[in-house]
């Protein structure tokens, strides 16, 4: 993503996984607020830890001083292993958030499209484990293909009005129950475009709040 970017790799249930570290700067150079892991939209449709949407949610969680972990699943780039529905994706976050997961400082989750059903999942896992993440970000995420499962009050839901491949109706219909707030980008479809740079102005402010 910059110069800083530090690319690594770590391991999991189906081989060595991909990743890319990027240290926050400035004030928070030498002492980050925690540790996001950020996971991309589908493996199969294209996606990567390089997406642009990815790279964004990046961007705010450095300017909001955390220390930003990106990965590959299985079978990307250089991933080993072959897509699994979700199953072993999962099992690829949970392996990368042991990894980089810093005990002295927060952990937040993120993604993008099926990302975010990822993020949503790895989230329970950690939760039924008594460790679970600080906070959870869901940008765009996939609740018609897949269904996430409930997720904290306090989760950032992000969702464009006009996204013609994950309909904003099927992410409402999924957190309606939870009484979850979505927060609706007018006129915005799936993939944000030129709109990056409001996407991660109200990641930054939500987060915030």
């Amino acid at each position: 993503m910059n110069r800083d970017t530090q690319r690594s790799s770590v391991a999991g249930p189906a081989g060595a996984i991909e990743c890319a570290i990027d240290p926050p700067t400035g004030v928070f150079a030498d002492a980050p607020r925690g540790v996001v892991v950020v996971c991309h939209p589908h493996p199969q449709f294209g996606g990567t830890m390089d997406n642009k949407v990815v790279h964004t949610i990046s961007r705010a969680f450095l300017q909001l001083g955390y220390r930003s972990v990106r990965f590959n699943f299985r079978g990307v780039g250089q991933s080993a292993g072959s897509f699994d529905d979700g199953r072993g994706e999962i099992d690829d976050a949970l392996a990368v958030i042991a990894a980089q997961r810093q005990a002295e400082l927060p952990l937040a989750l993120a993604g993008f499209s099926f990302g975010g059903f990822i993020a949503a999942c790895a989230a329970q896992r950690l939760a039924q484990a008594g460790t679970p993440a600080e906070r959870l970000l869901l940008v765009g995420p996939s609740t018609e293909r897949q269904l996430p499962p409930p997720v904290a009050a306090d989760t950032v839901v992000v969702h464009g009005e006009a996204d013609d491949v994950v309909p904003l109706s099927a992410t409402l219909a999924w957190a309606r129950p939870q009484v979850l707030p979505v927060l609706v980008l007018p006129g915005v479809g799936h993939f944000f475009h030129g709109q990056l740079t409001l996407l991660k102005q109200q990641i930054v402010q939500a987060w915030h709040r």
